[in-house]
């Protein structure tokens, strides 16, 4: 259905296209206001590169940490300059995945019409200073992309990449799970926030994570982390003890882009600081997409939901207690009679991780960084029930890009390394970062106060699961027609996960395609004693079956 979906919107986009999207895709903003040092970058090592104060090293935690300064354009070129190679890596490894979702060369370019049609209004929604220090970095692009579109422009649309894919086929990529606890519910009283990002577009797009640490000309110095290219924010702090993290909703597919949600979070840390601040510029700007933004302040020593959609807008603020938590379902009363979002809770797996998050957190009373830690990698379903490794019913899914732990008063972060969230956790303290004494490059983390890495790296569990997602890809080949799979293959597949209802599902399909009826009767039962993920699953579940017992008649 969204591939089908997909090609009606391009074709009708194709017809359009000479309709109003000429002014958008040759839009260059103007940038003659700012000075500008083209910059020459030293490279002192394989993982070290510098250009005056500005710099890209990689930690032994394989995080690479960015440090930039400037005006919004000398910002943009310092940081291509410096992430160039990886950032036309990671380019290459999102836009081939796209050509993965599709592959017919006709629907790529029905796609690449698309794309300007349904972008035409974007630069009209995006602040002038971010397009001048996109523009800045767009000079370090590769040429390879150009026929889909100019530099600066196809910058522009991949930071509304994750907007687009949300909003046109409801992808199942994000999946977050974010938290705040304080008061009563710490340690020490102060504030605590945690975050998984489950944002999936392959493990090579992981590889690369950025710890950014950017201190704009105008506004607040912050911290981010996402991956090279990325000038928007889906997970930071600034120097105020101001954080956001973001969660996708549910969403109506809008008729045109607007303002990508990383940039208006991107906003808040440069120009908030406080929950009001905050609040006033997502009220703002307009989105494209549905998206729950968790909002920590040091200053309020609180935190709250802003939830934004093309149509709606609202603030969840907890009264009589001091956590929130957030999954992908909206909580605020301008969403109470949202039908989409009823449906949502109804349907998804963000309830059931609510509820998980609930369990753990009466659990356990008093939280610090390690503890929030152990419940962001937490791989259980309700109950401490197995549900298998990878379901997106647990709080860790295995397929965190990253997960972030925010001490804001203290201005201290946490920031996980591979695999997924199971790697050390790398503390930083922003009061040194952005001090006046200057960065020392060798050393930016507080190594003393890192969080251990999770012992399940080193289990044979984590082992055999990475092996079974290894013979999931050649399991769906099968399935499409491309192999042959023995009775002892599949037998050692399910082995693996031996929890998880999709392995089941999926030898089922394999013996369905293969007019093994029997097989395949066994395997799609066996698929609905687990733990399913969402209705919509369960019953795809159980038409197979039933069209397996009519064949079986």
């Amino acid at each position: 259905m969204p591939y089908k979906r997909l090609f009606l919107y391009s074709l009708f986009a194709f017809i359009l296209i000479s309709c109003g999207i000429s002014k958008s895709v040759h839009h260059i903003p103007d940038v003659k206001q700012y000075p500008l040092e083209i910059p020459k970058v030293t490279k002192v090592n394989d993982t070290t590169f510098s250009f005056n104060q500005n710099f890209l090293t990689k930690n032994k935690q394989q995080l690479w940490e960015l440090y930039i300064h400037g005006n919004p354009l000398q910002l943009g070129y310092n940081n291509g300059a410096l992430t160039q190679d990886l950032m036309q890596k990671q380019e290459g490894i999102f836009f081939s995945k796209v050509e993965g979702f599709v592959p017919s060369k006709f629907r790529q370019k029905l796609l690449r019409g698309f794309l300007k049609w349904y972008n035409r209004k974007m630069y009209l929604n995006v602040r002038e200073d971010y397009q001048a220090e996109l523009f800045g970095l767009s000079q370090y692009s590769s040429d390879k992309y150009n026929f889909i579109a100019p530099k600066y422009l196809r910058n522009l649309y991949l930071h509304g990449a994750h907007d687009i894919g949300h909003a046109m086929q409801d992808l199942a990529m994000v999946g977050c799970t974010s938290l705040a606890v304080w008061n009563e519910n710490t340690e020490d009283g102060d504030l605590l926030i945690g975050r998984n990002f489950d944002f999936y577009v392959g493990d090579d797009f992981a590889k690369n994570k950025v710890v950014e640490f950017v201190e704009p000309d105008t506004g607040i110095p912050y911290m981010s982390v996402s991956w090279p290219g990325m000038i928007g924010v889906v997970s930071g702090m600034n120097k105020k003890g101001i954080t956001v993290t973001i969660n996708a909703g549910k969403s109506k597919i809008p008729l045109t882009a607007k303002t990508p949600i990383s940039l208006v979070t991107r906003e808040i840390l440069q120009y908030a600081g406080t929950i009001e601040e905050a609040i006033a510029i997502a009220g703002k700007r307009k989105v494209f997409v549905s998206e729950s933004i968790l909002v920590g302040s040091a200053a309020d020593k609180n935190a709250v939901i802003i939830e934004v959609s093309p149509k709606n807008f609202g603030v969840f603020k907890v009264q009589n207690t001091s956590q929130v938590i957030c999954t992908n379902h909206f909580q605020s009363d301008a969403y109470k009679n949202d039908l989409k979002n009823q449906k949502h809770i109804e349907e998804s797996h963000s309830a059931y991780r609510y509820e998980k998050l609930q369990e753990l957190l009466q659990e356990e009373k008093k939280l610090n960084p390690e503890k929030i830690a152990a419940i962001l990698r937490n791989r259980s379903g309700l109950k401490d029930k197995k549900i298998g490794y990878g379901n997106e019913k647990a709080l860790n899914q295995l397929l965190a890009h990253h997960s972030v732990i925010f001490s804001p008063e203290k201005r201290l972060v946490w920031v996980s390394s591979n695999p997924y969230q199971l790697g050390e956790f790398v503390c930083y303290d922003l009061n040194e970062i952005f001090s006046d004494h200057g960065l020392q490059k060798d050393n930016l983390a507080k190594s003393g106060l890192n969080i251990a890495t999770d012992p399940f790296v080193n289990s044979e569990e984590f082992r055999n699961y990475e092996t079974y997602r290894q013979i999931n890809i050649k399991v769906s080949d099968a399935i499409r027609g491309r192999g042959i799979l023995t009775d002892d293959f599949l037998s050692r597949y399910l082995s693996l996960n031996p929890d998880f209802w999709k392995g089941y599902f999926l030898a089922g399909k394999y013996y369905f395609y293969k007019k093994e009826f029997s097989k395949a009767k066994t395997e799609f039962e066996m698929a609905l004693t687990k733990e399913i993920t969402t209705i919509p699953d369960k019953k795809n579940v159980e038409k197979y079956l039933h069209k397996t017992l009519k064949k079986l008649k």
